[in-house]
């Protein structure tokens, strides 16, 4: 049995973690943060992710019980539910802490992130409006960056809709594996009463529409912007053609994690245009 640290650890959902961590990062060096401010903002979101995780282990560990999940530390009894509780609660208490020496400003926008993220593991995931934490938190992501800038300002509005819908992107793509197993334990989300075929379809409309703001958001569309835009029409129509003839595969995530990195490395590439 693993010790109870690298049990936390597995709680944390470390995959989604590192990647919304590095996301925050990316876009916190486009914009020009400074040395301090930068790695202040990532120890951020690292405590900020692993909360999330934590949190969504602690309130499910019934649920995850119930349907022998194999991915949960919790399921697996390698680490308390209260211990994991505990952990949740302390990082969400860091994440903050470590956001307030940016300013006021970032701390509130980080705050709400965090709570919306958490509305959805406590309450919201079984409800028509699971996607909305994940709007509201990817919407907010490109604000808590410029926000911790040494003049803060608030994200352009074109980079919190790309943000908001890398959201909705990444609730679909994370509950399609999942959505027998949620059916099972009385989980009804958006996803759930789309059905499997919409769900991968508005997955990956949402990433085009990104894709869209992406191209015109900034003002000036360079060749970067062309490239990343064509390339992700294609990959959302191959993928919309696997999800109308085929289950949901290895491929298919694959596809939509290729046009999610695609549209965010676009969005950390803007620069002062991330800016209002």
């Amino acid at each position: 049995m693993p010790t109870t640290a690298v049990a936390l650890l597995r709680s944390t959902h470390p995959g989604p973690a590192v990647a919304v961590t590095l996301i925050a990062i990316v876009l916190a060096a486009g914009v020009g943060l400074d040395g301090w401010r930068l790695a202040l903002l990532g120890v951020a979101f690292a405590a900020n992710q692993a909360s999330v995780g934590l949190s969504n282990d602690w309130i499910d560990a019934e649920r995850d019980i119930a349907v022998g999940r194999t991915d949960k530390p919790v399921a697996l009894g390698w680490v308390s539910a209260g211990t994991v509780r505990g952990m949740a609660i302390a990082t969400a208490v860091v994440a903050v802490a470590a956001t307030a020496p940016l300013g006021w400003r970032a701390t509130v926008a980080h705050t709400a992130f965090i709570a919306s993220a958490w509305s959805y593991n406590a309450w919201l995931k079984r409800t028509a409006f699971s996607v909305l934490p994940y709007i509201v938190s990817f919407g907010l992501l490109p604000a808590v960056v410029t926000l911790s800038l040494p003049e803060p300002s608030w994200a352009a509005a074109w980079a919190l809709g790309l943000g908001a819908l890398l959201g909705v992107a990444a609730h679909f793509a994370n509950v399609l594996p999942d959505l027998d197993d949620d059916r099972a334990t009385g989980v009804r989300g958006l996803p759930h009463r789309l059905g499997p075929r919409r769900t991968g379809i508005g997955t990956f409309a949402a990433l085009l529409a990104a894709s869209v703001l992406a191209l015109v958001g900034p003002g000036e569309v360079g060749v970067a912007q062309w490239i990343g835009f064509t390339a992700t029409v294609l990959i959302a129509a191959i993928g919309i053609a696997l999800v109308l003839t085929r289950e949901p595969s290895r491929l298919l995530f694959q596809l939509i994690i290729a046009a999610a990195l695609m549209n965010v490395v676009l969005l950390a590439t803007a620069g002062a245009s991330l800016l209002a």
